[in-house]
């Protein structure tokens, strides 16, 4: 490997690669919506925010990580030919 070797950035992540969770955030938000809703009937409804809250705030982390390593281990690094 030369220092002046030259490489090219593929990427190959398509929308079948990341539907699961998709799917499964779109399901936390209808959960925690349903909870919320549930819990708006009750004599303090402030709860019922902070919990719809929590848990859209903390399960935003480990999308974001699924993601992102899902699309990191669909991108590659291929030498170009030189002549």
């Amino acid at each position: 490997m030369s220092l002046n070797e030259k490489y090219t950035v593929r990427c190959d992540l398509t929308f079948g690669d990341i539907y699961i969770q998709v799917l499964a955030w779109m399901l936390v938000i209808f959960v925690s919506l349903a909870s919320g809703l549930g819990l708006m009937g009750s004599s303090r409804p402030i709860f019922a925010l902070v919990g719809v809250g929590l848990i859209l705030v903390l399960s935003l982390p480990f999308l974001l990580f699924a993601f992102v390593t899902t699309l990191l281990n669909h991108i590659q690094l291929i030498p170009t030919q030189t002549d």
